[in-house]
């Protein structure tokens, strides 16, 4: 068998880069796997799992090349650099192209062309990228995380509220690990991808509230949710020591979300993973857990 890695994760050291590579370890030889990494630190915690580790950076298109050479499929993790993502992504898909990448498969955003979200622009601009590159290419539009609630846990348990700007609206989260499964899932199937868009959302939309009484029910204390508006639940997120940028994301989001962005009842997601996805009471007891 040959030794050189037929699929690339980038962004494998981030938190979903880290399930995709552990996801695919359960079905696939490590050295058919390579990592993209931007430090020799986090290159040597994943060559301990066997996977072949390549130095890259979204900005550096000569690098990018040498470590896409000989890949077949490549996972396109969307940069966490707010505002920059779109003109990293179009690097990275040049040098996909020059490299002869016979898939790319990208993580964009739930109903992407029509979403109200804010962080919704730089991945239509990618998706158009992708579409003008003449690229084989498979769309992944990832809906919420149950993990971008769930880092409000202790806020919520210290101050006994829960607090957002979603107001009524429906959210169909799942859990990081559920959208790893389905990256992973495509990375190694043997069906045809190319062309395909995936709107990948959670089986189970709550709001808000049920959310916080969700938290109530396990942790035994009284938590309600208090809806804020926007500004002024930006403004909490920024006192409380979040940068700008991403404290608007998060209440720009919440908006986005009464407007119904996060909600989907497709469950494309549970299809492609071959199982019901993770549901928000499980993934807030492991939060609680720690």
């Amino acid at each position: 068998m040959s030794t050189q890695p037929r699929i690339l994760v980038t962004g494998a050291s981030g938190q979903l880069g880290r399930l995709v590579i552990a996801d695919l370890l359960r079905t696939t030889p490590a050295n058919q796997i390579a990592a993209l990494v931007r430090s020799d630190k986090a290159a040597a915690s994943l060559s301990a799992l066997g996977v072949i580790a390549r130095l890259g950076d979204y900005n550096d298109v000569g690098a990018l090349e040498k470590a896409f050479s000989g890949i077949e499929r490549l996972l396109l993790i969307s940069s966490s650099e707010i505002g920059q993502r779109a003109a990293q992504h179009r690097k990275v898909i040049q040098a996909a192209r020059h490299s002869h990448v016979k898939l790319l498969a990208y993580t964009s955003v739930l109903r992407a062309p029509a979403s109200p979200l804010g962080l919704a622009e730089e991945h239509r601009l990618t998706e158009a990228s992708l579409r003008e590159s003449g690229i084989p290419f498979v769309l992944l539009r990832n809906g919420w995380y149950t993990e971008n609630y769930t880092a409000s846990i202790p806020s919520a348990l210290a101050h006994g509220a829960f607090l957002g700007s979603a107001s009524e609206g429906r959210i169909s989260s799942a859990a990081r690990a559920d959208y790893a499964a389905a990256a992973a899932a495509v990375l190694i199937s043997e069906g045809d991808q190319e062309g395909r868009t995936y709107e990948l959302a959670g089986d189970e939309p709550y709001t808000l509230a049920q959310f916080a009484k969700e938290l109530s029910r396990q942790t035994g204390k009284n938590i309600a949710y208090h809806n804020l508006p926007e500004p002024e639940f930006k403004a909490l997120l920024v006192g409380a020591g979040l940068p700008e940028a991403v404290a608007q994301l998060l209440a720009d989001s919440d908006r986005g979300a009464s407007q119904g962005a996060l909600f989907d009842d497709g469950h494309q997601l549970s299809r492609l993973i071959g199982r019901p996805t993770t549901p928000f009471a499980v993934t807030i007891t492991a939060a609680l857990r720690g």
